[in-house]
């Protein structure tokens, strides 16, 4: 690690003591914050975020160093031939479509399944990336999974060829415990109870307009600023549904699907034992999953960070390594701002094993340009076209919600 990356994390450390101070000031003095304190420590929290940004610009930087580093090295190895002059891969294959020189349309398509459970860390390249090998696809993803919580916490994604219905058995109820019986006593029947999940492909799309002078500036960034707008635009309305759809002719949404973890306070973000509570209100075996996360806003987070366990200790922890997230109660933390707010009857907090919430998506990520639909602006017009579903399969208390009275 950089000494770069230790001070920041020196820093943030030292930020998040500041804030515990004086919140520890306060609670030893049995009030609440001033008005000056509340201050001071949204200063401080607002801290934590822009330092949060700077190490993931630096790890972008290092990751664009190296990857810069490794095709000079790759070309410098290489003759210099006609061949390699036209063929750039890629990145030439989209700049082509971009300015109209290839087809009309350009699936976005990856060579290898992608697994959506990790967050990325490098995000679009800046200035110089025709030097480096570029994932178009990977861009995408990434930004649709920096605008949607639910696709950043680990659910099982599926890919699929064609867009019909698609069926998924859903466990609804397990085997009852079992019972002694008497020597050559009947054994009872106890069956688990399944049911079905349809995934449907709903088709989510969005227009794009470039000026021809943008397409055709080879100092331009066209992939990384195609891939952010369509990501974020895409994992905007994709995501939002995949929160909070209602499961009629949009996706079902994960807080939708979620199973009475516990009820709270009136209007009252969750308290300490109300996180506790919801942690063991999730049953050891989805506890211990790889995609166990909490999912809410980046409002209840500034809630959370005040709150003590029983032991005095925040049950906020803040990730001591660049890239790795926040914590509660050890496990990992993401945001996502279709959460609701807290406030009365609101599911505010997730809590549950996230690979039981399944999302599809169908084909690839289509994009088509057309040069005469704006040919009076003289501007290029893209479309980007995505189908997708989501719905939980476990309904047995995988995922669980809290909610204020």
């Amino acid at each position: 690690m950089s000494e770069f990356i230790k001070r920041l994390q020196e820093r943030r450390l030292n930020v998040w003591e500041q804030a515990k101070a004086l919140l520890d000031a306060a609670e030893t003095d049995k009030r609440e914050l001033s008005a000056d304190e509340e201050q001071s420590y949204q200063r401080l929290n607002a801290d934590l975020d822009k330092i949060d940004e700077r190490v993931k610009a630096f790890q972008e930087g290092e990751q664009r160093s190296s990857d810069a580093e490794a095709a000079f090295a790759d070309l410098l190895a290489k003759p210099v031939t006609r061949q390699q002059d036209t063929d750039q891969g890629e990145a030439a294959k989209v700049r082509a479509w971009l300015t109209g020189q290839a087809g009309r349309s350009y699936d976005v398509r990856s060579d290898e399944p992608m697994p959506l459970n990790t967050r990325l860390t490098k995000l679009s390249a800046a200035a110089g990336a025709a030097t480096v090998p570029v994932s178009f696809y990977n861009q995408l993803v990434q930004h649709m999974t920096e605008n949607s919580g639910v696709l950043a916490t680990g659910p099982t994604v599926l890919r699929t060829a064609t867009g019909e219905q698609l069926q998924v058995p859903k466990t609804t109820a397990h085997s009852a415990n079992a019972g002694i019986v008497a020597e050559q006593g009947p054994l009872t029947a106890n069956e688990p109870t399944f049911g079905q999940v349809s995934l449907d492909a709903y088709k989510y799309g969005f227009l794009l307009q470039v000026s021809h002078e943008l397409a055709n500036d080879t100092a331009v960034d066209l992939l990384g600023y195609l891939a952010m707008q369509a990501g974020r635009a895409l994992g905007n309305g994709f995501g939002a549904h995949l929160v909070t759809g209602t499961g009629s002719s949009q996706p079902n949404g994960v807080l939708t699907a979620s199973t009475m973890g516990v009820t709270g306070g009136a209007g009252a973000a969750p308290t300490s034992d109300n996180l506790i509570d919801m942690y063991h209100s999730v049953i050891a075996p989805y506890r211990s999953g790889n995609s166990v996360a909490w999912l809410m806003r980046d409002a209840t987070v500034a809630a959370v960070r005040k709150i003590k366990d029983t032991t005095n200790q925040y049950v906020w922890q803040p990730g001591l390594t660049a890239g790795v997230p926040d914590t509660i109660l050890g496990k990992p933390l993401y945001t996502d701002p279709n959460m609701p707010a807290v406030g009365a009857a609101a599911k505010s907090v997730l809590f549950g094993d996230f690979s039981t919430y399944f999302v599809r998506q169908v084909e690839a990520i289509r994009f088509e340009r057309s040069d005469d639909y704006a040919f009076n602006t003289d501007l290029i017009t893209y479309r980007a076209i995505l189908r997708g579903d989501g719905d939980q399969v476990d309904t047995t208390g995988a995922i669980k919600h809290y909610v204020s009275a």
